[in-house]
């Protein structure tokens, strides 16, 4: 598959990259793109939640009532799930929602995430640029240049750039980040894929060992 590269005015360069077909080319595998994204988004989670049961709570141990012939159930102490204010029953815990996978199966979700997009026409390739100095307007011009305003953005970076980091931190559904550091859920929550063409030898160097 053979994508034209544009300049960040949007036009033609005259140039074209040949997408990898070992990349970009393959059947998407479903079940690894659900298990890599469970994973990206279980290592995110801080896993501090935490409740009181009702050995925890501050209260009285005192029982309410005589065990029988009130009329009712049985009632232990304040504390109890059953009173107001009382402990709850088999509450969340502090936990580790951290996962492993195997380097192969992360691999194949990326190359099936980045196929995925391919197949939808949402890849652009532009070549390698830079910004005297940060400035938002700049990057939004670049948008309205390679006309995907008011979609949900993912630029790739070859290598740290400052300047276009920071141009696009304060806009909304735009994330910038290195093409080294791709995964399958940064991909799929994008609607397009912008990347320089440095950025694009890196992933085929990485996702092609």
């Amino acid at each position: 598959m053979e994508i034209k590269v544009l300049n960040i005015k949007g036009q033609e360069t005259g140039r074209q990259v040949t997408l990898n077909d070992e990349i970009y080319g393959i059947e998407p595998n479903d079940h690894v793109l659900y298990l890599d994204v469970k994973q990206y988004l279980g290592n995110q989670r801080q896993g501090t939640h935490k409740a009181k049961e009702r050995s925890e709570h501050a209260g009285s141990t005192r029982k309410l009532g005589r065990q029988k012939g009130g009329g009712g159930a049985r009632h232990g102490d304040i504390n109890s799930p059953l009173m107001r204010g009382g402990g709850r029953v088999f509450g969340p815990r502090p936990r580790d929602y951290r996962t492993k996978l195997n380097k192969k199966v992360k691999v194949l979700a990326r190359k099936s995430a980045l196929s995925y997009k391919a197949q939808e026409n949402a890849i652009i390739v532009v070549e390698d640029f830079n910004f005297e100095a940060p400035k938002t307007k700049d990057f939004v011009n670049v948008v309205k240049n390679l006309k995907i305003e008011g979609k949900k953005l993912l630029l790739l970076l070859p290598d740290t750039n400052k300047n276009v980091y920071l141009s696009a931190r304060n806009l909304q559904r735009t994330e910038v980040m290195l093409a080294s550091s791709l995964n399958a859920y940064k991909v799929l929550n994008a609607d397009v894929l912008v990347m320089t063409e440095k950025s694009l030898e890196t992933i085929d160097g990485i996702l092609t060992k």
